[in-house]
């Protein structure tokens, strides 16, 4: 899953400005940034530093003003819509802060969501959503809805529903900052066994610095700029 340099997520100069009406609003200022494969990188800063938008464009849910983003082999500044879907769909696993979980479907169904988009038989998704429950401790709440679970639960599934696919990539924005401190600690321990056990590459937004701690690396923004 080679990017350029080795690297599997490469930014290069990258800027992102957004326009309200006339005005210029600066949120990324030439961010420079790599990540090898089998990383665990925490991005801390201020609210309004640009963390979520720079997720975003590593995630390619945002596209860059300028500069380009490398990622898992892909300059996705150069994807069309349909192309940059289809690449999503292989290659990121979303875990958001509020779980973004569909109350009306059981755990079960929302983590089978992304497959339905697969190919995949009915055999083999069902294989591959009994894997990632059992993976996170909630196969015996696969029939549950999301209002049966706690918080800690709910974000366990959506952690499920990331990983159900298989990505190359887990890209988490304030995934712990809705739960209480011992789901909070649940959840960065499976964040970090699916970094050693499954080798996933894990990019983290995160405003705890005990959440940033369980990363190998943490690295701050400020204003738009990248600090070491």
């Amino acid at each position: 899953m080679g990017n350029e340099n080795g690297f599997l997520v490469a930014l290069r100069d990258v800027h992102k400005v957004y326009h309200r009406d006339r005005i210029e609003i600066p949120v990324l200022q030439g961010i420079n940034l790599e990540v090898r494969e089998g990383e665990f990188l925490a991005l801390m800063g201020p609210s309004g530093s640009g963390k979520s938008t720079l997720l975003n464009l590593i995630a390619g849910i945002d596209s860059p003003t300028k500069g380009e983003v490398h990622v898992a082999g892909e300059s996705l500044g150069t994807l069309r819509p349909k192309r940059l879907a289809a690449w999503r769909a292989r290659h990121i696993g979303f875990i958001f802060q509020l779980y973004n979980l569909i109350p009306v479907l059981t755990a079960y169904q929302n983590v089978e969501l992304p497959l339905l988009l697969t190919r995949l038989s009915g055999k083999e998704r069902k294989r591959r959503v009994h894997f990632a429950l059992e993976l996170v401790g909630l196969r015996v709440r696969a029939s549950h809805s999301p209002r049966a679970l706690s918080g800690g639960e709910e974000q366990r599934v959506a952690i499920a529903r990331a990983i159900v696919a298989d990505p190359t990539l887990l890209v988490a924005d304030e995934p712990t900052g809705d739960l209480d401190a011992k789901n909070a600690a649940e959840i960065l321990t499976l964040l970090q066994r699916l970094n050693a056990e499954l080798k996933k590459t894990v990019i983290m937004v995160t405003h705890d610095p005990h959440a940033a701690a369980r990363a190998h690396l943490t690295l701050h923004l400020d204003k738009g700029v990248l600090q070491p």
